[in-house]
């Protein structure tokens, strides 16, 4: 059982893949989110807003699993389990344009909600893997 991402399997972590990103409700059922992310050579990178369920759940639980499909070949994935380690505010609007930019080809995030630009705090989530299985 490894704890570092494959190479094989690095890229399915970033763009243009999306990732399935399940976190744990207060009541105990799984709650899935598609989510962008990056991956910085040792986590996996997470951008929400504070307020948010996930964000919610991550903060009373920090157990999380990602699931990463190609969008190209679904039989090549990647599931990581891990744990929270990092949560920061610092940077986060900069991630997320830089998200965007990947994978939607424009670098400003709030393009197309304007209303939300200043509305919405930003914030990482760093995925320290402790667990991970791969197939394809």
């Amino acid at each position: 059982m490894s704890t570092t991402i494959p190479e094989t399997h690095e890229d399915l972590l970033s763009a243009p893949n999306f990732v399935t990103v399940v976190t744990v409700m207060p009541s105990g059922q799984p709650q899935a989110s598609v989510l962008w992310s990056s991956f910085d050579g040792e986590h996996i990178v997470l951008n929400t807003a504070r307020g948010r369920q996930k964000d919610r759940n991550i903060h009373a639980n920090t157990h999380v699993t990602v699931l990463a499909v190609d969008h190209e070949d679904p039989y090549r994935w990647i599931e990581v389990r891990g744990v929270v380690d990092e949560i920061t505010e610092e940077g986060a609007l900069d991630h997320i344009n830089s998200l965007s930019l990947s994978y939607r080809g424009y670098e400003d995030y709030y393009k197309n909600m304007p209303q939300l630009r200043g509305v919405e705090q930003r914030m990482i989530f760093k995925i320290k893997p402790t667990h991970i299985n791969t197939g394809g």
